[in-house]
């Protein structure tokens, strides 16, 4: 099956180079697919967050999106690889386009993703992908250029050695004209040659956020080498309205028409988890009553602390608490019948014991598979905690997202986490990274780095747990 591929316009050059980026103007017919392909791409945006979120420099960006590409990507056939990703984007579309916070992270990886496969193309292949957006540039005139060489001269310069050893080609904006005027490069300064293009500032933010365009009465003269940034400006327009139109549909149509086979896939997908599901308690308890109010304050996870605390203070939580808690402290060890003791405990003291029986054990049986389906529920990861939406009244989801900036910086100092660390967390908070700011908080509150990042709260209680017991040992070997 050949997927429908966005049409070539115009190209640029006389071998008819043809860029492998498809800007996905137009759905594959039919739409098939595989869950695991889609995950196969869906690793690829992941893998971009996690190496944003940790700060990565754009060299260390390319090398990484170049090894994500082709170690999820290879396939002998190159129509192949095209097909692959182009039917998993559109079905990522659908995974993303259902909430705003959603829509912001994938509009936001695809954007980067598209940065840094543009600049690995050729510039035969780029030039072909210019063409094929059709902006409306035209070149300056000899007078215009004139008048302005110096300051561009300043901007190549201060721009620092990689820009001014890259040709560095430059275009003009005729918003009255839809054709492009290609010159040729023309060699103005020694170290540099020069064609221009000449757009609206607000086209350019990135490059003009970090002062690598010199701006003239409202616009900004952009070289060939800094185009990607304004085909991005283009890219991310096109996809955000055609999210958009994506979720008015899946909630017109789509959801209703294939809730029996596509809607449970596309609502699974974008809290897709795909490290260990630590559904199984060991043989052996891991944690005893006796030992979990002390537990709860050296190895749980803010998530799970703060509804372990809101759990002892009022002696209730909501279902979405119950079911948050109560599968994380099955997968870190908790017996059944101890774990109908600890929340029998609690809740009595609320609801009394004869409610709790009828109302209560039932669901807490049910997480263990011992009633009704007799399935074996997994224990929530980050991705399904962070896409939770809390009510009033509710303690469960994310505290890095749900948290006010002034309970955000109390909750950590309570763990142990020093004022610098803190700042690096509510950094991350702003950013949207809570994953990492949960993957910083663990760093300070245990002294040691987590190079893997945190992607789950019993793999925070475990790697803590191992990170104790490493130290008893120390100890004990050492005193």
């Amino acid at each position: 099956m050949e997927a429908v591929r966005s049409r070539r316009t115009a190209l640029a050059s006389a071998d008819d180079a043809v860029s492998t980026i498809p800007i996905y103007r137009s759905a594959p017919i039919p739409p098939v697919f595989s869950q695991m392909m889609v995950f196969i791409v869906w690793l690829v945006l992941k893998g971009i967050s996690d190496g944003l979120s940790h700060g990565k420099k754009p060299n260390e960006m390319e090398k990484l999106i170049k090894e994500l590409w082709r170690a999820n990507m290879k396939h002998p056939e190159a129509s192949e690889v095209v097909n692959k990703d182009i039917i998993s984007h559109f079905v990522l579309r659908l995974v993303y386009c259902r909430e705003e916070e959603l829509r912001r992270w994938f509009l936001s990886m695809e954007t980067t993703l598209f940065r840094y496969r543009f600049q690995l193309e050729s510039p035969e292949a780029q030039r072909a992908l210019l063409a094929e957006f059709d902006l409306p540039y035209r070149a300056v005139s000899n007078a215009e250029f004139e008048s302005v060489k110096d300051k561009l001269s300043q901007v190549v310069r201060s721009s620092g050695p990689s820009s001014s050893s890259a040709d560095t080609v430059y275009y003009k904006c005729d918003s009255a004209s839809s054709h492009k005027i290609w010159l040729t490069f023309k060699l103005v300064e020694p170290y540099f040659p020069f064609c221009i293009m000449k757009v609206p500032f607000e086209q350019v933010p990135d490059l003009v956020a970090s002062r690598r365009v010199f701006i003239l009465k409202g616009y900004a003269y952009v070289a060939t080498n800094q185009v990607v940034s304004l085909l991005m400006t283009q890219y991310r327009s096109h996809l955000s309205k055609a999210l958009v139109l994506t979720n008015r549909t899946l909630t017109t149509m789509i959801r209703e028409q294939e809730k029996d086979r596509l809607t449970p896939i596309v609502e699974a997908l974008s809290t897709s988890y795909l490290g260990p599901d630590y559904s199984q308690v060991k043989d052996f308890a891991e944690m005893s009553l006796k030992d979990i109010d002390q537990v709860a304050k050296s190895s749980f996870p803010m998530c799970m602390r703060h509804l372990f605390e809101k759990l002892r203070e009022d002696h209730h939580l909501k279902h979405g608490g119950r079911m948050q808690q109560g599968l994380f402290l099955k997968g870190v060890g908790l017996k059944l019948d101890d774990a109908l003791a600890f929340w029998k405990a609690e809740f009595s003291r609320k609801v009394g014991a004869e409610r709790f029986d009828k109302e209560y054990a039932y669901s807490i049986r049910h997480n263990y598979g011992k009633e009704g389906k007799r399935t074996d529920y997994t224990p929530y990861s980050c991705q399904k905690i962070i896409s939770s939406t809390p009510g009033v009244g509710d303690h469960h989801g994310c505290p890095y997202r749900q948290f006010s900036e002034e309970n955000l910086r109390a909750a950590p100092g309570k763990m142990g986490v020093g004022n610098r660390a803190l700042e690096d967390v509510i950094d991350k908070v702003r950013n949207r990274h809570y994953q990492l700011a949960c993957t910083l908080t663990f760093e300070a509150v245990h002294g040691t780095s987590c190079d893997a990042g945190i992607n789950h709260p019993n793999q925070y209680f475990s790697d803590s747990k191992r990170i104790s017991e490493s130290q008893d040992a120390d100890f004990l070997t050492t005193g």
